[in-house]
């Protein structure tokens, strides 16, 4: 079995008026994300991660965001497009661990739906998903309740002939 893995990251500023949705799930909170499309940085870092353990570039190059395509787009969807790029070049999502930094607003009651909702699109068990919240502990930008960030790690296996 031929193992591959890839490293995602992203972070994107609060913006009031705009939903939160992190995971592809809507998280009650006044302000949400800025982004060109809904801005689920969760899911944003995970198909980073997919794309680049299957050595398909990275989100921009495949939905770029100057483009008018994908503005407000629904980053479930987006991961939609993402695993059949992957199932394309032959290899499999074999499980994937993610962490979100925000100071605010507080994860922990929102992870077990992320994971869900994350292991359904992916076509994975629960038990294959992972995700994490961290505070920033004050520090940075990040601390300061200014933005979220999220890491993904992603681990594929090329699938038989």
């Amino acid at each position: 079995m031929t193992l591959s893995i890839g490293i995602g990251y992203d972070i994107h500023r609060f913006q009031e008026g705009r939903p939160l949705k992190l995971g592809g799930v809507l998280v009650p909170w006044p302000r949400g994300l800025t982004g060109h499309s809904d801005a689920d940085v969760l899911l944003h870092a995970i198909m980073d991660a997919l794309l680049g353990a299957a050595g398909l570039g990275d989100l921009g190059q495949h939905f770029p965001p100057h483009d008018p395509a994908y503005a407000g787009a629904d980053s479930l969807g987006l991961l939609r497009r993402v695993r059949e790029l992957v199932r394309e070049a032959g290899l499999e999502p074999l499980s994937v661990d993610a962490t979100v930094i925000a100071q605010e607003p507080p994860l922990a009651p929102h992870l077990p739906a992320m994971r869900r909702t994350i292991a359904r699109e992916l076509g994975l068990e629960e038990t294959q998903v992972n995700v994490k919240a961290k505070s920033h502990e004050g520090l940075g930008a990040l601390g300061r309740g200014e933005g979220i960030a999220a890491l993904a790690v992603a681990l594929l296996s090329r699938r038989s002939p």
